[in-house]
């Protein structure tokens, strides 16, 4: 399913072109039938009227109209190529959002349009989520991909952080039925603690909900670790020895001697025996994971939050253990080769012009876009690429980003299947067809699965006439921006071949070393250029599978549950795990300040997620609206009557970057001192065609953020646990 991270197999009924049912396929390796509103609603959204059917080109009085493809590809070849000849290719920027990584479109061309183009000038959504993850794995590991997951179906104790399965299923943690898996967990006799200022739905199963004040996690986990140093509870036994794989484990002890739980208590407001409780159970399970997502990472110290757990994991024996935390292997995945030490993670390669915040992994962050299109000067952003992006809702301070978009740019191109509040400012918009017409594989997700599976599904419905393919857009894109306009867009994916196979025939540790490039290429199967790429990935991964395989296993292919896989994916420098990196130790002092700091009186926002929802691209579903599924302010009856506001009322909220007001919900699942306002909501701007979503728009609750606040390690933008003023609107 291309909707979300669970990756769950449909079952889909089609009268002549129309998907007009969708369920769980109950044969599936993976997901075993299991379905959530948003499969469940695949028909509707595949079949919305507001998706555009032609491309958008923007005519001389400055009105978007329907074009032909060749017309539009023709516009863009003419008009970015004067810029990157004019200004160098840093006068181009990209932005890519959440749904590239749910399609075989997404997986396969960004990456050829980056290399081609050669910006660095890269803004993608993993700033607004996942990239403390990223960057921790880096330091830790040498590969900001290597992620170990929680091996959820054999674990007997989960330490969940800022992360609520129930509602969201997992994030970079790809499990169907993860709710099930919790329930399974329980009903195995195991233990699920819960750290969340909010009483979510996982925090009401869990064994124990640990409701923290917002922000302070890194905190927590921090005296953790110090209770397992203190008690001697650390195990690396399965680890193979400190000596063999893990290195700076007396550094990291020294490194956090002052996170004692009764330092950080205060702090977290949290019981210091509690946070000793936790650690030892932790410690005493047999086989235990710790888990920290969106509420972890979207805070003032992400990346240090993100190292924790898997320090944690480290120091309890459960990194690379069944049952804890371990590290999938992907059938597109580069087959094991022997471990050696590596070329190591590096940060802060470069930096953006105008505020110096440097790069990770090759990405600046994207709530210095804005400033990188407004302000004059040699290296501006004067060209924009957006694909699957959102950003002005999805980034702080989209009233800025909105006006630099809608001005400062010479060119601006959008691959999208809606006009939304970014799209709405493209001189081209370029739209995908509905996700029956494209094939699909998972690159990303069978990457962070907990189980080891592989699926490949054709296209359900045939390309109507007038739209086109998915990957033949971005194949199109890329000749029309890199000077290759008007050859076939096969192109692309023979020279994607043929680089490939050129660099794996030379490598000894290939399953193809020494075999004739050409002749390989040639016994490609597949009727489509991504067919063969997808093909040549398989055969050259760790399985030895073929596209053929998959097209014969219409329900998956399992593989096998997770397995060990230390040192095997380590890529450090020292071919083991670095366990205090450089950049790590010079963030702690920072961390150690944040031991005295307490709540001025304001009170503290956090974001929260919605079942029926999927940030802001599925709020145009009819049958998605509504329900819970809705953009209020949470506020616990304590505060709300301290501020005199009742249920329903409009409250007034503002923050550095702005000002809302959006109606109150009074709820005790919130705890003190804080407020939850969703994210993905605001769609109240002219010039969009989204009419499900406006009619109800909410708010947008990245208004409140200048773009000021940001991990100083990832460049992640702060959107939780920022103090906002919030009073009565009024009338």
């Amino acid at each position: 399913m291309p909707l979300c991270e669970a990756t769950c197999g449909l079952t889909l009924t089609i009268e002549g072109d129309r998907v007009t049912g969708a369920r769980g396929d109950r044969d599936d390796v993976f997901s075993a039938g299991f379905i959530c509103p948003k499969g469940a609603s695949f028909g509707e959204l595949d079949a919305d009227p507001d998706r555009l059917r032609t491309p958008l080109v923007r005519d001389g009085r400055g009105e978007l109209r329907e074009a032909t493809w060749d017309e539009a590809f023709d516009t863009i070849a003419a008009r970015i190529r004067p810029p990157i000849e004019e200004h160098g290719p840093h006068a181009v920027g990209v932005v890519l959002g959440n749904p590239n990584v749910h399609t075989m479109a997404g997986g396969l061309y960004p990456p050829v349009l980056l290399s081609a183009l050669r910006t660095r000038n890269l803004f993608t959504a993993s700033t607004l989520d996942q990239m403390p993850k990223h960057v921790s794995s880096g330091l830790l590991y040498g590969s900001a991909g290597a992620i170990p997951v929680p091996d959820l179906d054999r674990a007997a104790h989960l330490l969940l952080i800022g992360a609520n399965p129930l509602d969201s299923n997992g994030s970079l943690c790809t499990a169907p039925d993860f709710p099930g898996k919790l329930k399974a967990l329980r009903r195995r006799g195991g233990t699920l603690t819960v750290v969340d200022p909010r009483r979510t739905r996982t925090a009401a199963l869990a064994d124990r909900h640990v409701a923290i004040r917002p922000g302070t996690d890194a905190l927590l986990l921090a005296a953790l670790v110090h209770v397992l140093f203190e008690e001697d509870l650390t195990d690396l036994a399965d680890l193979g020895g400190p000596a063999a794989h893990v290195q700076d484990v007396d550094e990291v002890r020294a490194a956090l001697g002052d996170f004692t739980p009764e330092a950080v208590a205060a702090a977290c407001d949290l019981d210091a025996g509690e946070i000793r409780t936790i650690a030892r159970e932790l410690a005493a399970a047999p086989a235990a994971a710790v888990y920290g997502r969106i509420g972890s990472c979207t805070v003032a110290h992400g990346t240090l939050a993100s190292w924790l757990v898997d320090v944690l994991n480290i120091l309890t024996g459960n990194l690379d253990r069944p049952g804890g935390a371990l590290f999938p292997l992907a059938a597109t995945d580069r087959a094991p080769r022997p471990a050696a030490p590596g070329k190591g993670f590096a940060l802060g390669r470069w930096a953006s012009r105008v505020s110096g915040h440097p790069e990770a992994k090759g990405e600046l962050p994207i709530a210095a876009l804005a400033e990188e299109i407004e302000t004059p000067g040699e290296g501006r952003i004067r060209a924009l690429i957006a694909i699957a992006a959102n950003p002005v809702l999805s980034a702080p301070d989209g009233d800025r980003l909105d006006r630099a978009l809608s001005t400062g740019l010479d060119l601006m191109v959008s691959v999208d299947p809606y006009l939304n509040e970014t799209s709405r400012h493209a001189d081209v918009v370029l739209p995908p067809p509905p996700p029956s017409r494209s094939a699909h594989f998972d690159f990303a997700f069978n990457a962070l699965a907990v189980h080891n599976q592989a699926r490949y599904t054709p296209a359900a419905v045939p390309l109507d006439p007038g739209l086109m393919d998915e990957c033949e857009i971005h194949a199109r894109l890329i000749l029309a921006v890199t000077g290759m306009h008007g050859a076939a867009p096969s192109a692309v994916d023979d020279m994607v071949i043929e680089q490939t196979l050129t660099k794996a025939v030379a490598d000894p540790h290939s399953p193809v070393h020494g075999q004739d490039a050409k002749e390989f290429a040639a016994g490609l199967t597949g009727d489509t250029g991504p067919e063969r790429r997808l093909d040549m990935m398989l055969r050259l991964g760790p399985y030895g599978l073929t596209l053929d395989d998959l097209r014969a296993a219409p329900h998956g292919v399992d593989l096998g549950p997770l397995r060990p896989r230390v040192p095997q994916v380590l890529r450090t420098r020292s071919g083991r795990i670095e366990l205090l990196p450089g950049p790590i130790a010079d963030d702690l002092p920072r961390l150690r300040r944040a031991l005295d700091q307490r709540p001025d009186g304001r009170l503290v926002l956090v974001g929260r997620r919605h079942l029926r929802s999927n940030n802001s691209w599925m709020h145009n579903v009819p049958a998605l609206a509504g329900g819970s599924n809705r953009c209020t302010l949470q506020i616990h009856p304590a505060d709300a009557a301290r501020l005199g506001l009742g249920d329903g009322d409009l409250a007034r909220v503002e923050a550095a970057g702005g000002a809302l007001e959006v109606p109150v919900d009074v709820t005790d699942t919130v705890r003190t001192g804080v407020v939850s306002l969703p994210h993905g909501w605001g769609h109240d701007r002219p010039g969009t065609r989204l009419s499900v979503a406006a009619a109800r728009p909410g708010v947008n609750v990245n208004q409140l953020l200048d773009g000021s606040l940001l991990d100083p390690l990832s460049g992640t933008a702060v959107l939780n646990g920022f103090p906002v003023e919030v009073s009565a609107a009024t009338a």
